[in-house]
């Protein structure tokens, strides 16, 4: 199964990039599944129903969040009524919406696809995210109930998500981190078959702060003082995310590389697809 994992979207410049290029990609790579994080893709903080429509019909088969899921009130509302948006699964029980969901790909495979949310570093601090993994595991376990397994653990810390990491390997077919907007070099496939990698980057404008106009952000850092709002940043966007590919037999991944493709970065897309 070839999967593509897209990082967080921020703001007009990154969701309209997904949108125009996600439909090619899907035809060009033969993709069966494609997830993406959509948690500041509203101006940079939080997600509409709108939005998050206008991602599903560009081709995603599941959005996922963050700590930014609720910054827009009407979140709160459309996140029961729709299966394919996701909210951390590790929020206390009666939060609105779902964690975790199971889903069919394209090539007919059963995908669970699960989002947690780390604490260290991290607000809200939710419920232990090894516990929330672990309940998520048992309730479908990868060649039983689920033919592959995504987790996208949404943390600060590269510690903890690497701990995240090798704590579901061999149980789940791929980690990837989100949260920080940089792509990390550490694409691998981990002891037990689990491919990871600490965090998929941001689709945004990389000429900025995390995907934020530069200038608010850079301000605050030399006069500890706001002067304005934080605003996304609306230049050329870069699409980062990682292509992983899925053994039909095992579940467990067999390759594993990242997908950039605009300006600022040095474009790649995994070798394995070209």
């Amino acid at each position: 199964m070839r999967l593509l994992f897209l990082g967080d979207m921020v703001g007009k410049t990154g969701r309209t990039a997904v949108w125009d290029r996600l439909p090619g990609l899907i035809s060009d790579l033969k993709l069966d599944f494609v997830i993406v994080n959509g948690e500041n893709a509203a101006g940079g903080f939080g997600i509409t129903e709108d939005i998050f429509l206008e991602t599903i019909n560009a081709g995603a088969d599941v959005v996922t969040t963050g700590n930014h899921v609720w910054d827009q009130k009407e979140a709160v509302a459309f996140a029961g009524r729709h299966d394919q948006f996701l909210r951390p699964a590790n929020y206390p029980q009666g939060t609105p919406g779902r964690g975790s969901g199971l889903f069919y790909a394209r090539n007919g495979a059963r995908v669970l696809v699960a989002n947690v949310m780390g604490r260290v570093f991290m607000h809200p601090e939710l419920d232990d995210p090894f516990k929330s993994a672990e309940a998520i595991l048992d309730a479908c376990p990868l060649k039983e109930q689920a033919d592959a397994i995504i987790f996208d653990f949404h943390a600060e810390a590269t510690s903890e998500k690497q701990c995240f990491g090798h704590f579901v390997d061999g149980r789940a077919s791929f980690v990837v981190g989100t949260h920080t907007h940089v792509p990390t070099a550490d694409a691998q496939i981990l002891n037990g078959g689990t491919a990871y990698m600490s965090d998929a980057g941001m689709c945004g404008d990389y000429d900025s702060s995390l995907g934020m106009d530069k200038e608010e952000p850079l301000n605050r850092f030399i006069s500890k003082m706001p002067k304005g709002r934080m605003e996304a940043a609306s230049g050329p966007s870069t699409i980062c995310g990682v292509g992983v590919e899925i053994s039909d037999a095992t579940g467990l991944a067999e390759k594993i590389a990242p997908l950039r493709l605009g300006p600022r970065l040095a474009e790649t897309v995994p070798e394995f697809w070209r």
